[in-house]
């Protein structure tokens, strides 16, 4: 099975205004919040190790701004690895790497140890549930912490399309829903073939399913109106142990 496309943001058809640039946007408000989960772990590591080595899975350079001053303060004893199937430019060498791979290839980094691996609404998108099974074996294993957040299937409104109830209806209706209409991150689709993909690689899943996945974690969720809106996996176990 080839290894799956993985990217950080809806990534398979011309995407509209990209609201993670925009400080003022919703989306970027809540990865704000989340990320004071994501910067206890890394004062915990710098505590403890003086640096820390993160590595993002499937992530973007563009997405740290949410912990820019953070990250300002602590440049030089921060380092993160990006990996992601689609190529990037790097702003802030000094502080990012970019590493091209799948994050579901289970030789990634093979013998090497980080101190946090990170990942943020992403294993939602690569694809089948033995991708997925992969993708969180590699989070597991390559750092002795990870953090892991996704959208949960439960929520009544699908992020990626922005549209209620969206991810309840059976994928050929999903797939013709985005040829005819623009739906949230996406122009309207031209081609079945494009359709049948991005449907593919949006895949919500549920809390049962994150348990499944990810056994040894402590599973959150952020919430919105008393609803479940995201799950947050994170396994907080000092090194060495």
């Amino acid at each position: 099975m080839p290894h799956a496309t993985i990217t950080e943001q809806a990534f398979l058809a011309p995407a509209k205004a990209d609201p993670y640039r925009n400080t003022n946007s919703l989306e970027f408000g809540f990865r704000a919040k989340r990320f004071r989960h994501v910067q206890r772990l890394i004062e915990t590591i710098l505590s403890e190790r003086g640096t820390a080595d993160i590595l993002d899975l499937g992530g973007t350079e563009t997405y740290w701004k949410i912990g820019e001053d953070f990250i300002k303060a602590n440049r030089h004893r921060l380092r993160f690895t990006i990996v992601n199937t689609e190529d990037q430019e790097i702003e802030q060498r000094d502080v990012f790497g970019f590493h091209k791979d799948s994050a579901t290839n289970p030789s990634l980094f093979e013998g090497r140890r980080f101190d946090l691996v990170h990942s943020n609404s992403v294993i939602e998108h690569v694809g089948s549930w033995l991708d997925m099974v992969d993708f969180a074996e590699n989070t597991r294993r390559l750092a002795p912490r990870y953090y892991m957040q996704t959208p949960n299937f439960w929520f009544p409104y699908e992020p990626h399309f922005r549209t209620a109830g969206f991810q309840y209806l059976p994928a050929r209706v999903r797939e013709r829903l985005i040829m005819r209409y623009s739906l949230g991150f996406f122009r309207r689709i031209g081609t079945i073939e494009e359709a049948r993909d991005i449907i593919y690689h949006h895949h919500l899943l549920s809390t049962r399913e994150i348990r499944k996945l990810f056994p040894d974690a402590t599973v959150r969720h952020e919430k919105v109106a008393g609803l479940n809106k995201s799950i947050i996996a994170i396994r907080d176990v000092p090194a060495g142990r």
